[in-house]
């Protein structure tokens, strides 16, 4: 199909999420220590990237992908991740959507010529991976995205399992839920139109010599009224397919129901939390340390979101 990027606006729109932080806040993150990477190689997608590096040598990298009308900067800083990197002692990549890409800067996860292996804003995020992996000697990497980041995500962990350690989808939706603008609408109003089974038929086409796929942690909220919960119920079920996994456990934690599916080594393999009465975002919970602040789209709640991540990763 041809690129929508001319076309993004309506999705965008739909999409509606993240309003712009405040100027005291944009100023709070820029002191925070980010370095551009300026050179990554190939980058059909057009994108920037920003990195922090911790004040200790690590071998662990997340890569944290924006939602729409967002800095990648500020995300980091608000939503905890940042203090989680500092307390453990991890970097982060913070790739950069623009204007000129997507009127209301989202990734374009439902396009074909930039979610398709090699291709487009996919092949722009490899090599930022690739580059930062070099240049900061790391050897571990995990992926995390929220909303349009979250969908983008789930392309980078079909596309390329066998580069992440771990992944994070908050508020997403599952690869390849859609391939065109009205799918794209459809997805997140009601949820993925492909079963379980069906999705995860279509990621092993992706990747068909895939025999290991990395963990997955999913959150969402109950009362999402942006992306159907639907998409992360069916997310996690794909992943559950594609890992050949059975054994699920449900318990309470936070105000949140959780489903776990466990692995091989009897470890969670994927975990699905959905929190009650949450609206669409990322939680946080500014009473706890590193737990993130309150902004648009990062409603409070008993759960941090970045702190439960870190958790489920190991990497505290």
């Amino acid at each position: 199909m041809p690129n929508n990027k001319s076309l993004i606006s309506a999705a965008a729109l739909a999409l509606g999420l993240l309003s712009m932080a405040s100027f005291s806040t944009v100023i709070q993150a820029k002191q925070a220590q980010f370095s551009p990477l300026s050179q990554f190689g190939n980058n059909p997608g057009e994108l920037t990237a920003s990195y922090f590096k911790p004040s200790n040598s690590t071998k662990t990298l997340v890569v944290l992908l924006h939602g729409c009308v967002q800095d990648a900067k500020v995300l980091a800083k608000q939503s905890g991740f940042l203090a989680q990197a500092k307390a453990h002692n991890f970097a982060l990549l913070l790739p950069q959507q623009s204007k000129t890409n997507n009127i209301k800067q989202c990734f374009n996860w439902f396009s074909a010529p930039d979610t398709d292996r090699d291709k487009g804003e996919t092949l722009s995020l490899k090599n930022m991976i690739a580059s930062t992996k070099k240049t900061l000697g790391v050897d571990k990497v995990y992926i995390a995205g929220l909303s349009a980041g979250g969908a983008m995500a789930s392309s980078m962990l079909v596309n390329y399992p066998e580069q992440f350690n771990g992944g994070a989808v908050i508020a997403g939706l599952p690869y390849p839920c859609a391939d065109s603008l009205i799918k794209a609408i459809s997805c997140m109003r009601t949820g993925p139109s492909q079963s379980a089974d069906e999705l995860a038929t279509l990621a092993r086409k992706t990747s068909p010599n895939t025999s290991q796929w990395p963990p997955l942690y999913v959150i969402t909220g109950s009362s999402d009224n942006v992306v159907n919960a639907d998409n992360s119920a069916k997310l996690a079920q794909q992943w559950a397919r594609l890992s050949s996994l059975n054994s699920l456990s449900m318990s309470k934690q936070k105000n949140a129901d959780v489903m776990q599916w466990v692995g091989h080594s009897q470890k969670a393999h994927i975990k699905l939390v959905t929190i009650a009465d949450m609206d669409h975002g990322l939680s946080v919970n500014p009473d706890v340390e590193g737990g993130g602040v309150v902004a648009p789209f990062l409603p409070k709640a008993q759960l941090s979101a970045a702190k439960d991540i870190v958790d489920f990763w190991q990497l505290n």
